[in-house]
C-alpha cells in the first residue's frame, strides 16, 4: 500500500457538504496515512491538508457548464500529467477509477423535483442545457473503461445505478459515512434543559430539528407544512439563497413563531440534544450524514421513501418512513414520536443503529477496496 498515490478529487470544498464529511474521514484516518494521499479542487482548507497533497486546479467559469467542464477537463489533465495509481473522484468526471455516488442520479432527482411542478415548468427543466450536460457526462463515466468500482452510501443508491446504468453489483460498493459517537451522544433530561436555556428555546416545548442546505431537495417546505399542523417547534440549521421564501411559507401558515431559521451552525451535538426527532423529508437525499448524527444523539427520525437514510431507520420504532409529499402522514409521524427521547431506553436502541460506523469501519472498506482495484 505504501506506493499507492491516491488522488481524490472534488471541485469545491463546502463546511456542510456530506462528500466532505467523507473525505475528512478520510484524510484523518490513521490507517489510510500510509497511502500518498492527493487532493484535487479549486480550493481546499489548509487545516485538513495535514496527511496529504493539494494540487489546485481552478480553471475559468463563466457559466454552470463551464464550471463543470473546465473543471472536468482540468482535473483530468492534471491527474494524467502526474501518474497517480488510482483516481477517486466525487464528481462526475470520465477516466477516474472508482466513483463516489454522493451526489445520486442526477435523472432521478430532476423526476422527483417534476414531482413537486406544474408541466410548463417540468417540460423547462428537463430541456435545460445544464440539466443534460450533468446526465450525459454521468452517463459516460459509468460507461467508460477506466471505471473499476463505484462507491455509495447506501443501498438505495447501489440499487438505482444498477437499475439506471446496468453495472454488475460487483462493482458497486456500499462504505457508510462514519460518525464520531464520542462526539455525538444522547442529553438526559437535566442537560436537554440546560442547552436549551443556552440556546434560548422554550424550555418546556416540543421540538423538531432540521439540517440541511438547498431547503427545496431537502423538503423543508413540506417539514414546516407538517410542523404548522402540530404544536411542535421546528429548528433549521443550514442556508439557502431563497430563505426569505420558506419564512414567507411558516407566515402564511401562522407558525412564524415556532420555526426558528439560525443558519449553518459548528457545533451540531448540542442542536441535537436540545431536540426531539430529526424531520428531513427530502425530494431526493442519497445518504445524509445529519440521519447518522442524530441517531447517535438518540433522537427518533422522520424521513422519506427517497431518502437514502431510510436504510437505518425502522419505522413506528426509530423513527417513521413517509412520502416527502405526503403532508398528513408526516404530521401524523410527529405526532407519533416518543413522548420524550431522554429515556435510556429509547435513545439507547436508536443510538445502537450507529455504533459500528467508526472511522475504523470506513478505513478497512476503503484498504481492502483500493486493495482489490489495485490487483
Amino acid at each position: 500500500m505504501k506506493n499507492i498515490h491516491l488522488a481524490i478529487v472534488r471541485q469545491q470544498h463546502r463546511f456542510d457538504g456530506g462528500a466532505e464529511h467523507f473525505i475528512t474521514s478520510m484524510l484523518e484516518a490513521s490507517g489510510l496515512k500510509k497511502l500518498n494521499l492527493h487532493i484535487i479542487a479549486r480550493q481546499w482548507p489548509k487545516k485538513y491538508l495535514t496527511h496529504s497533497t493539494f494540487h489546485p486546479c481552478n480553471p475559468i467559469k463563466l457559466g454552470r457548464i463551464s464550471r463543470e467542464r473546465g473543471f472536468a477537463k482540468a482535473a483530468r489533465t492534471l491527474w494524467k500529467r502526474e501518474h497517480f495509481n488510482l483516481i477517486q473522484s466525487h464528481e462526475r468526471i470520465s477516466g477516474c477509477h472508482i466513483y463516489r455516488a454522493g451526489d445520486g442520479i442526477h435523472q432521478i432527482w430532476l423526476e422527483q423535483r417534476c414531482r413537486t411542478l406544474p408541466k410548463w415548468r417540468q417540460k423547462i427543466l428537463l430541456s435545460s442545457q445544464y440539466h443534460n450536460y450533468i446526465m450525459e457526462a454521468e452517463n459516460k463515466m459509468y460507461q467508460a473503461p477506466e471505471l473499476r468500482a463505484v462507491i455509495c452510501n447506501t443501498q438505495m443508491i447501489k440499487k438505482e445505478i444498477i437499475e439506471r446504468f446496468g453495472l454488475t453489483s460487483n462493482k458497486i460498493h456500499v462504505i457508510y459515512n462514519s460518525i464520531n459517537t464520542k462526539r455525538f451522544i444522547p442529553a438526559n433530561e437535566q442537560e436537554k434543559i440546560n442547552i436549551r436555556k443556552q440556546l434560548h428555546l422554550p424550555l418546556q416545548a416540543r421540538i423538531l430539528i432540521y439540517v440541511g442546505s438547498g431547503f427545496e431537495r431537502k423538503g423543508l417546505a413540506y417539514a414546516i407544512h407538517a410542523v404548522a399542523m402540530t404544536h411542535y417547534y421546528l429548528i433549521v440549521i443550514g442556508r439557502d439563497k431563497k430563505e426569505e421564501k420558506y419564512k414567507k411559507i411558516a407566515n402564511e401558515l401562522g407558525c412564524t413563531n415556532r420555526i426558528l431559521f439560525v443558519g449553518i451552525q459548528h457545533n451540531m451535538c448540542q442542536w441535537y440534544q436540545a431536540s426531539d426527532g430529526l424531520i428531513l423529508p427530502s425530494l431526493y437525499d442519497p445518504g445524509p450524514n445529519v440521519i447518522l448524527e442524530a441517531m447517535a444523539c438518540g433522537l427518533p427520525i422522520i424521513t422519506s421513501t427517497t431518502c437514502g437514510g431510510k436504510e437505518f431507520v425502522q419505522s413506528g420504532k426509530t423513527g417513521y418512513i413517509c412520502d416527502a409529499l405526503n403532508i398528513p402522514s408526516i404530521r401524523d409521524a410527529i405526532m407519533n414520536l416518543p413522548p420524550s427521547t431522554y429515556d435510556s431506553h429509547i435513545s439507547n436502541y436508536i443510538r445502537k443503529k450507529t455504533i459500528s460506523l467508526s472511522s475504523d469501519q470506513l478505513t478497512q472498506k476503503l484498504i481492502s477496496l483500493y486493495q482489490t482495484v489495485m490487483d
